[in-house]
């Protein structure tokens, strides 16, 4: 039993909101609520609303970054079994070699060519392999040499709407991002743009988890959590790549703009690509063609 009070660690390293709302909704698919608790480095672990009241074992500040004593924190919790989200050897590559644990694998798309430098012989094994998303080729050939199982995992009946509910009152449009206050701005600049081109002129609301530095006077800003209840009242919605969001979205994908952001590890182009495929796919074919 981890000092968590749980026999399952899922290990959720990285500073964002994501990998936070991901192991949420994974432990939550895998009806492991009673039994996982989280290890996270995020900022956002003490917010409730996006842990849910889930045990949390955080790693102090910077420890991230030591492979050696991130593997000691791990021992240190005796967990039954590890659940690793997003990067299948750890994020520097701390869980090649692990041993004396049940391992299984939480995957989504990653710049796989940029990860596979940082660990080294690949020496993990996985009683399964839960596929979120569509991988790189090499990605998916990994964990498939390394898996007992490789399946599916639909995350999508995880995303509870509830009844909707508007950010602000009448026509809106909504810019939802979670990362750096600069990079915030930039799709706030793309829906400005839009609305300069269409002679549109209604509130643009952004949702993050606190007030970007320069963001102008006229812009509406809301710390909503989850936001999944704010999307049907927008009439437009703008977003990051995140594998969260765009799951989130897939029921407005006729009213989204993807501005997907280069990451070290994520492949947010890749999956901005899929969802311009989505739209593309279910537009209406114009009569007679």
């Amino acid at each position: 039993m981890s000092d968590a009070g749980r026999p399952i660690l899922y290990y959720a390293l990285g500073g964002g909101l994501g990998h936070l709302v991901r192991a949420r909704r994974t432990v939550r698919a895998l009806g492991l609520e009673r039994e996982a608790g989280i290890l996270t480095a995020s900022a956002f672990a003490g917010d409730q609303r996006v842990t849910g009241g889930l045990p949390v074992v955080r790693v102090p500040r910077g420890l991230e970054r030591e492979p050696a004593r991130v593997r000691e924190l791990i021992a240190a919790q005796r967990p039954a079994e590890l659940i690793v989200d997003a990067f299948p050897l750890g994020i520097l590559g701390e869980l090649d070699g692990l041993e004396g644990v049940r391992v299984r694998h939480v995957a989504r798309r990653l710049r796989w060519e940029a990860y596979r430098r940082r660990f080294g012989r690949g020496r993990i094994r996985f009683a399964v392999s839960h596929v979120l998303e569509p991988l790189d080729e090499q990605h998916e050939r990994f964990l498939r040499e390394h898996s007992d199982r490789v399946e599916p995992l639909d995350l999508g009946a995880t995303i509870v709407p509830g009844r909707p509910r508007r950010a602000v009152p009448g026509p809106h449009w909504l810019v939802v991002h979670s990362g750096p206050h600069e990079e915030i701005l930039e799709p706030v600049e793309h829906a400005r743009e839009h609305q300069r081109a269409e002679g549109v002129a209604v509130p643009i609301v952004v949702v993050s988890p606190e007030r970007p530095a320069g963001l102008a006077e006229d812009v509406v800003w809301r710390d909503l959590h989850p936001v999944a209840p704010y999307f049907a009242h927008a009439d437009r919605i703008f977003t990051a790549a995140g594998f969260n969001v765009i799951q989130e979205t897939a029921p407005f994908r006729d009213r989204q703009h993807v501005v997907p952001f280069r990451r070290p590890l994520d492949d947010q182009s890749a999956r901005a690509a899929r969802v311009r495929r989505e739209r593309l796919a279910t537009a209406p074919r114009p009569a007679g063609a």
